[in-house]
């Protein structure tokens, strides 16, 4: 079936290293996949769910001690400490190969090693580009056969080309204390051991997608960003598309998924998914930059998810998906997390796959006292998607008429502003953060800077990355995107959210596209350019009145005074002498304005 040279041979090379009992090649095939959840079904590894109610869903349980991302265990191995930069994990490559190949060597013996072809977006996209990927977990084959394309016309579309991504995972012993998810970026390869859970083992995701994909873009004029896309169609029928970062907790799905408020939805206003996670951008022909999600489906967080916060993301996961360390209803074998209803079952299995009373249930202790792990998923198809996006599938992608940042801010950011320039934009893009809160941490406010929300993700020095963000910009020209900030999570002096958030967030992506399209002024401040209070659309909102939204709009100069001197730091501290000097200009204006 494999008849490009370079993926034979290194196949080869790694059946002699981890000496597998039996080689099986994906084809994408139906028949294939039924076969191998059966299998799955059989071992224990997965149990098939209520077929009437959640058709094609399976349940999976990963191993105790396995159950997130481990970033302290994630590495760039780069030739040298500096190219991977100061917000990265280095190892020297040779070094790192050797105590993989160690822990990995014989690994598969008694195993079946599955070859998986994928491509991250549609197959024969020029934005697309191909991985292999070698596991010996059957979860694994159908979690990539759901977020990836598979198959042998994967196969076909890479024919003799050796430009693609190599990918080893095995399962060994899931020895925590051994656990380590390598990245390689100067030579295309990824290698994962001793992990079972997902974002450390679906090796397009983060690893390949973000991880490997943003050193790539850099090398080769593109973007790889950890953004959703989605788009905006007005009552004319017009639709334009934006992209939005935020750290995680900043409602990035819940945004990716709106649903217009029911003013809006009876106006025409619709809203349409294309991604929730990443998005590869490129310039087009016409000089504007594009965009795919290179994913093919949502590798979601179940917690928190229902009909109220997110009723297409529920809806999502109603067939064909693949749960993982939710709870078990054993009376009416279906799943429940925490947050998705008021009705716990009474007869269940926590994640555990323990004897669960919910009663018992103790907020200090999520994780030992919750039916479903705090970080259990879903892997569900973006078909399912009752707003996925007509152009999810379209191989040239969708022009971005806006770049949004956004993080979690009690009182810094306004609830939306815009930059000066593309320059100044990579600049609010940079001085990202999110303020911790007291569940997470003991203490509220305290700022974690997460730039462009890849701070865990950009697979080279950050800095670098900086300057790709720039020079994308002249590229685009007087083409580029316009950039903003977002904060929908402002609170009044009591610690109450000021802003109602979900649907109504899109009377922000209006004001958004409409200084997008100059059909609205806007007030300059030290910050960029901040909405004339009239312009944002508060009709139908009991708790936002006029007051209320210019307590929300308000740029206090000493908070900002003190925003500007954290940013200083932050700068100095972590890039030093590499941080490019448009950014360096942008906080000597941004100190100069304040004053």
């Amino acid at each position: 079936m494999i008849k490009n040279q370079s993926v034979n041979a290194w196949i080869e090379e790694m059946k002699a290293l981890v000496k597998p009992d039996n080689v099986v090649v994906i084809d994408g095939s139906e028949a294939q996949y039924e076969a191998l959840r059966a299998e799955a079904c059989s071992t224990g590894e997965m149990i098939k769910l209520n077929e009437e109610t959640l058709p094609g869903c399976y349940l999976h349980r990963t191993a105790v001690n396995d159950v997130a991302r481990v970033e302290d265990r994630t590495f760039i191995c780069a030739k040298t400490k500096e190219a991977a930069g100061p917000t990265n994990n280095w190892m020297e490559p040779q070094e790192a190969y050797k105590m993989l190949y160690d822990i990995a060597k014989d690994s598969y013996k008694g195993r079946t090693m599955y070859v998986i072809p994928y491509s991250m977006g549609p197959v024969g996209s020029e934005f697309s580009k191909i991985g292999i990927e070698l596991t010996d977990s059957i979860y694994v084959v159908l979690n990539m056969a759901i977020m990836t394309r598979v198959g042998a016309d994967v196969l076909d579309a890479l024919g003799d080309s050796e430009d693609w991504i190599r990918g080893l995972h095995c399962r060994c012993e899931i020895d925590e204390s051994k656990r380590y998810i390598c990245h390689f970026p100067e030579d295309n390869t990824i290698i994962s051991v001793n992990s079972g859970y997902g974002g450390n083992v679906l090796l397009g995701k983060k690893c390949f997608a973000l991880r490997i994909a943003s050193f790539l873009g850099k090398n080769e004029g593109w973007m790889a960003e950890h953004m959703l896309i989605l788009g905006l169609e007005n009552p004319k029928g017009e639709v334009k598309y934006i992209a939005a970062a935020f750290p995680s907790a900043c409602g990035k799905t819940n945004l990716a998924m709106l649903i217009p408020p029911e003013k809006y939805r009876k106006q025409g206003y619709k809203v349409w998914c294309v991604g929730d996670d990443i998005a590869w951008m490129r310039v087009g022909e016409d000089g504007r930059l594009w965009a795919i999600n290179p994913e093919n489906g949502f590798f979601g967080v179940a917690p928190g998810t229902n009909e109220k916060s997110n009723p297409n993301a529920l809806a999502s996961t109603r067939k064909n998906t693949i749960f993982t360390n939710v709870a078990h209803d054993l009376d009416t074998n279906e799943v429940w997390w925490e947050g998705l209803n008021d009705n716990p079952p009474t007869n269940a299995l926590n994640w555990r796959g323990e004897e669960w009373d919910y009663k018992k249930y103790d907020k200090a202790d999520k994780v030992g006292t919750s039916g479903a792990h705090p970080n259990s998923r879903f892997t569900a198809p973006a078909e399912n998607c009752p707003c996925i996006s007509s152009e999810f599938n379209s191989g040239k992608g969708v022009p971005i008429s806006a770049i949004v940042f956004g993080g979690r801010r009690a009182k810094a950011a306004p609830l939306v502003y815009q930059s000066r320039d593309w320059d100044h934009g990579v600049f609010v893009g940079a001085v990202m953060a999110s303020e911790t809160t007291a569940a997470a941490t003991g203490k509220v406010g305290v700022v974690r800077h997460d730039p462009m929300a890849m701070r865990p993700f950009c697979g080279y020095h950050m800095a670098e990355y900086f300057q790709h963000w720039l020079d994308m910009g002249d590229k685009l020209g007087d083409k580029a995107p316009k950039i903003f900030n977002v904060n929908w999570f402002r609170l009044d002096d009591d610690g109450n959210f000021i802003w109602p958030g979900f649907g109504d967030n899109m009377r922000v992506l209006n004001w958004i596209l409409d200084r997008c399209e100059n059909k609205v002024d806007a007030k300059e401040t030290a910050i960029g350019y901040v909405p004339n209070a009239g312009d944002i659309d508060i009709e139908g909102l009991d708790d936002v009145n006029a007051d209320t939204l210019a307590e929300l709009l308000n740029v206090d100069k000493d908070v900002w005074t003190a925003e500007a001197k954290d940013i200083e730091e932050f700068f100095a501290s972590t890039f030093g002498d590499k941080l490019p000097a448009e950014l360096a200009d942008s906080l000597n204006t941004l100190k100069e304005k304040l004053n």
